[in-house]
């Protein structure tokens, strides 16, 4: 049995290969082909250290803070949430859809453990931005030198 990864929008030919004119031609007439699939769901963060501080950011535009959880437990910290559909709309109506719902869910490893106190969280405009303190050891101390 042979394995073969999987790349939507394209055709296989007989040597499991994409053919040449799928190559040049879906950018064009298939633009389903030029999202990734796991871009959709995907939870878009950005991670820096501020003034002793980790900072993550979170993209999370469209749901209500009561739908989001964050969870800490050691070095884990994990956001997730669910996007609700709010209104049903029937799948012969429907020209495009690619806006996910359900759970959703990203965990990520710190450097230190965390403890809840550590943390703290809020959310304006679709960002969740959380501020974890960093434990006095892991703090850069200066040396004075004589």
């Amino acid at each position: 049995m042979q394995l073969t990864q999987y790349t939507p929008g394209y055709r296989k030919v007989n040597s499991g290969l994409p053919s040449l004119f799928d190559e040049f031609f879906t950018p064009f007439f298939n633009q389903e082909a030029l999202v990734k699939p796991a871009s959709r769901k995907a939870l878009a963060v950005d991670i820096y250290e501020n003034d002793g501080k980790i900072v993550i950011e979170a993209e999370i535009p469209g749901i209500a803070k009561e739908d989001l959880r964050v969870d800490v437990k050691g070095r884990l910290l994990t956001l997730g949430g669910e996007r609700k559909d709010e209104k049903e709309i029937k799948d012969e109506n429907v020209y495009r859809r690619e806006r996910s719902v359900g759970k959703f869910e990203r965990t990520f490893t710190l450097p230190f453990e965390v403890k809840e106190e550590q943390v703290t969280a809020s959310y304006n405009n679709g960002i969740l931005t959380l501020e974890i303190s960093k434990p006095e050891e892991q703090q850069v101390k200066q040396i004075k030198i004589n």
